[in-house]
């Protein structure tokens, strides 16, 4: 087991932070249905790429430390179906269906099978050849493939089958409030898991190994508990006050 990389937790924790900040946003924008300045929105579609994509890169980069990433990736894929039956009962206009807690959980268990073989690839190449993959499959839920500027459409018989929105190819009628399927974002994610070779080696600067930030390295290490908490503890802040300004709750 290679020497915690403290500044990753102090790095997930600022992301935690920022994502409950985001879906405080989300639900105001879009749940309670409040306009927002323009300004706010531009930053938070700016925000939640960014969050999303720190979130899976240091996910990746944690699986290198993990005893057992598929015993993770099952108890993950417990909270996540959790998450989507509590979205369907009380949110159905909300429902995940497959979000970053179930990409994270499929991701886990994936790797929990063939780390063992990609960490045989030197760190460099991995991060290489696996951020190339992400790029030229990153519209693939779009129905396309290739680079920016260079793409080509695929066959509309590919999203087809509701069954196959895991891997990318989600039918025009499939919605799920949060997405993340395995094509691109398991590419990501494999990136990651190239970065933390080199962090786990001990050779990355002595400075990514001392916590400067115990509260927020403290966040990173509980992300789970924060991830399935937050919202409800949203709606319990933001619910009584959308009632004060005189507007009909989602409950009552």
């Amino acid at each position: 087991m290679g020497k915690r990389v403290a500044m990753l937790d102090e790095v997930r924790g600022i992301a935690y932070i920022a994502m409950i900040i985001y879906h405080a946003y989300y639900d105001l924008a879009f749940v309670y249905v409040h306009d927002l300045p323009d300004g706010v929105d531009i930053f938070m579609k700016l925000l939640q790429p960014l969050i999303a994509g720190t979130f899976i890169v240091v996910a990746g980069v944690s699986s290198n430390y993990s005893q057992n990433n598929f015993k993770r990736g099952v108890e993950y894929f417990f909270c996540a179906m959790l998450l989507t039956f509590v979205t369907a009962i009380f949110m159905p206009s909300e429902i995940i269906l497959f979000g970053v807690l179930h990409f994270y959980a499929i991701a886990a268990m994936i790797y929990g099978f063939i780390g063992k073989f990609t960490e045989r690839i030197p760190f460099v190449i991995g991060i290489v050849v696996f951020v190339l993959l992400y790029v030229f499959t990153m519209y693939i839920p779009r129905g396309g493939v290739g680079i920016p500027g260079f793409g080509v459409e695929l066959p509309e018989s590919l999203y087809r089958y509701y069954w196959l929105f895991p891997l990318g190819f989600a039918p025009t009628n499939f919605y799920s409030a949060d997405y993340f399927p395995l094509i691109p974002y398991f590419f990501l994610f494999m990136a990651g898991a190239s970065l933390g070779i080199w962090f786990k080696s001990g050779k990355a600067p002595r400075g990514f190994y001392t916590s400067r930030f115990n509260g927020l390295a403290f966040i990173g290490r509980h992300g789970l508990l924060i991830y399935m908490l937050h919202q409800p503890a949203l709606f319990l802040i933001l619910d009584p006050v959308h009632k004060l300004l005189g507007q009909n709750t989602m409950f009552l």
